[in-house]
This record gives C-alpha cells, structure tokens and sequence, in this order.
C-alpha cells in the first residue's frame, strides 16, 4: 500500500472553522472528504513536528487536530533526516525561519514515503521549489516523494 506523509496544514484545513472565503472553503471541504473517504487508500504516518506543530494555537483547535492525528503512526526525526532538513536550509532551498517544513520533507524522503500530502505551496509544495528539492534529496541517495494536496489526491482517486 502507497505512504503518505501528513504535514500540519491538512489536520489544520481539516479542524478549522468553516471560511466564508470560497478557495479557503474549497480547501477545508476537499480535505474533509478526502479525509472521511479513506485517504485515497493510503497508509498514512507523520512526525512529532507535526504534532508539536498541531498542539500550538488556540486550544480547541489544537486538540480537535490531535484527535484526527492521535491514530498515525510516527516516523521518527532520525539524525539523518535532520542532517537532510540542515542541507536544505543551508542551501537556501527552505528559509531557516520555517526549518520546521525542511524538517517534513526530510522525515518524509528519509522514511521513503510515497506522498506527502500538504496544502503548504509556499515552501513544500511549490513548483518553483520543488525541482530544487528533488535535486538536492537525489545528489545525497533520497527519491522525492510526491508534494501533493489532498485535493490533488482526491482527484485522482476519483478518476480511477
């Protein structure tokens, strides 16, 4: 069964309070059904940054995305995976104010996840960047794995 890595922003999408804003609300609606629907038949994991990240902010919310994540199994921040995230930052390619998202790419290449699935298109999921991630991941023995939203995902599911 195909690896899917979950970054913080898809329980965030998936817990907020309905947007009045309709790309806001198309985001929040697609990962609920995404979600609910079996994840595209994925088996799902993520990382303790991802929880660490889950538990800040409002605490309602913060335990409305614990819960949804409670059940993942996590993949551990190996010294690897970190040494991986450190090249990342220090080749410029994630800003090291958000080292955090360095952090997911890296546990998810390091685990050798098939997806990782995330509504961050500024510093994960971003076309602009990504070429430049694959590039560094392959030169030191990692594949990519895929940088998708749970849109994408359901999409795709959904044609088959």
């Amino acid at each position: 069964m195909p690896s899917a890595y979950i970054e913080t922003s898809v329980p965030s999408y998936y817990v907020a309070r309905p947007s009045e804003n309709l790309i806001q609300a198309s985001k929040q609606a697609s990962t609920r059904k995404w979600w609910d629907g079996g994840c595209s038949g994925l088996s799902l994991a993520t990382s303790l940054e991802t929880l660490d990240e889950a538990k800040r902010g409002d605490a309602m919310m913060a335990e409305a995305r614990m819960s949804l994540l409670r059940e993942l199994p996590v993949l551990k921040i190996t010294s690897e995976a970190v040494d991986l995230a450190e090249m990342l930052v220090e080749a410029k390619i994630i800003p090291e104010s958000v080292a955090s998202d360095a952090i997911h790419i890296a546990v998810a290449a390091v685990h050798r996840i098939d997806y990782l699935v995330t509504w961050n298109f500024k510093h994960i999921a971003n076309p602009f960047v990504r070429e430049r991630i694959r590039k560094l991941l392959e030169s030191n023995g990692y594949t990519m794995p895929v940088m998708c939203s749970p849109e994408e995902l359901l999409q795709s599911h959904e044609k088959n």
